[in-house]
């Protein structure tokens, strides 16, 4: 990044000042060497000490950059910053002695803030307890189909970092922030954000629903033009209440329903904005249709119907909406179609990892088979199960915290056949998919939507995903 005195965006100069990076990873490691690069005397901190940790240790060391391994608590002598990856709970002894200390704390996400030029791109922020990136992924769409210079970045898999400092010019980012991110940005404020909903999650890391609300709300601090939130989730508009925006800025919602002046919404199959129209009192403007949406499931609409919000904030264009939705393409694993089998329809969401998106894909087949466990993550599941009963023909359960549906389960829906696969082997998924042909009949729908973790039995959700996939394409053999 050249030599001298390096300064970021808004003019503080990192040159020999010492900073603590805590954390390896996909964040931390790209954090340490762009500080090292703007000059900073730069320290690596991380509780592990396995033989990855150990290579990418190598790797900073290689550059100058100290690394302690093993000891992710001690504050190193004359830390002046730092900054942390995301997952680093607020509660951890590094940074108890940080704030005795007076030192400042920031994220991944605070750096890439406070690193942008004065000519640098907005950012159009998304966060949610789930649909974050399907939301950012469909924003980013329309961006692009409205003939805007765009990435889809944050907790996304592409860096905010990267995309801040890279050689690509863009006009604005379509970004997505965790509870987690944000809780580590004081400094950031988006041209215009949403909160997608609110459901329990996390909260191991936050301490509570109300700190975790808390965090997902510091995403509407500072929005220069629209708040979106969701018309059917209050916790959102209340968070919206809550924030300090720039004057001017507007309370925009987003409904499944016929919208209300200053919302999106649906009517007669048709996404409709009421919120970026002349007179609004009485005009609409058409979007798109419902079945532009892929796939057109209720809380997929609701996606869209964000990310159109934030894109006509942005001063996108009707057609540009409808151009970008008909070009989306989901990632895979999030109520994707692997095949039907003898007039059963199989659905792939081993996304659905907490209760509430699990509840969103239900909620969008008549007659299901369920198969759901794993790790619950301190989750219950009684309103689940309740809300979703009149679905259920059958429900296969899997994973190490299994007993906790299977109780819910004979609570609110005890007349539904239940099969408990007490088996974790990587034969687990074939036979879960095996017992839930034998409860599915013709025109049902065999939906993996576990509403827990997989880490149990699986390395992550995609695996897990792949291996319901895997063992659907053998029946159909």
């Amino acid at each position: 990044m050249g030599s001298g005195k390096v300064t970021d965006g808004q003019g503080l100069s990192f040159e020999g000042k010492h900073v603590t990076v805590a954390g390896l990873g996909v964040s931390g490691i790209p954090a340490a060497k762009v500080l090292h690069g703007l000059g900073a005397l730069v320290t690596v901190v991380n509780d592990g000490a396995d033989e990855r940790s150990r290579a990418q240790a190598a790797e900073l060391e290689a550059l100058g950059i100290t690394v302690r391994l093993g000891d992710g608590a001690t504050l190193p002598d004359g830390t002046e910053l730092i900054v942390t990856t995301p997952g680093w709970q607020p509660g951890k002894p590094l940074f108890t002695a940080a704030r005795e200390a007076g030192v400042p704390v920031w994220g991944d996400v605070e750096l890439a803030w406070r690193l942008r030029g004065p000519e640098a791109a907005p950012w159009l922020a998304v966060t949610g307890t789930n649909g974050k990136t399907t939301t950012v992924q469909m924003l980013a769409s329309i961006l692009k189909a409205g003939g805007l210079r765009t990435a889809a970045v944050g907790n996304i898999g592409v860096s905010v970092l990267d995309a801040v400092l890279g050689d690509e010019e863009y006009d604005v980012l379509a970004v997505e922030l965790s509870s987690y991110q944000l809780h580590w940005a004081p400094s950031l404020r988006a041209h215009s954000a949403a909160v997608l909903n609110l459901a329990p999650d996390h909260l191991d890391w936050h301490g509570s629903m109300e700190a975790y609300a808390a965090d997902k709300g510091r995403i509407y601090e500072g929005n220069q033009v629209a708040c979106v939130y969701n018309v059917a989730d209050k916790a959102t508009e209340d968070l919206v209440r809550e924030a300090d925006v720039e004057e001017g800025c507007r309370a925009i919602g987003f409904t499944l329903g016929s919208p209300a002046p200053s919302q999106l919404g649906v009517v007669d199959g048709i996404l409709v904005d009421r919120a970026f129209v002349e007179d609004r009192q009485k005009n609409a403007q058409e979007l798109a249709e419902v079945a532009d949406v892929n796939p057109p499931a209720p809380h997929n609409i609701a996606n869209a119907l964000a990310a159109a919000a934030l894109a006509r904030a942005f001063g996108v264009p009707a057609k540009a909406v409808r151009d970008g939705l008909r070009a989306f393409t989901p990632d895979a694993h999030r109520i994707a179609h692997v095949a039907d089998v003898d007039g059963v329809a199989y659905i792939d969401d081993s996304k659905a990892t907490n209760t509430h998106a699990a509840e969103a894909s239900l909620a969008a087949y008549e007659s299901i088979v369920w198969i759901a466990g794993g790790l619950a993550k301190g989750a219950t599941f009684d309103e689940l199960v309740a809300k979703s009963a009149k679905h259920l023909r059958g429900v296969v359960l899997i994973g190490a915290d299994r007993a906790l549906i299977r109780e819910a389960l004979a609570r609110h829906a005890p007349e539904v056949p239940v099969v408990d696969l007490d088996r974790t082997d990587t034969g687990a998924m074939l036979a879960a998919v095996q017992e839930a042909q034998r409860l599915a009949a013709a025109g049902d729908t065999v939906l993996l939507a576990p509403a827990c973790a997989s880490m149990d039995m699986f390395a992550n959700y995609t695996k897990r995903g792949d291996a319901f996939a895997q063992a659907v394409r053998e029946l159909g053999a």
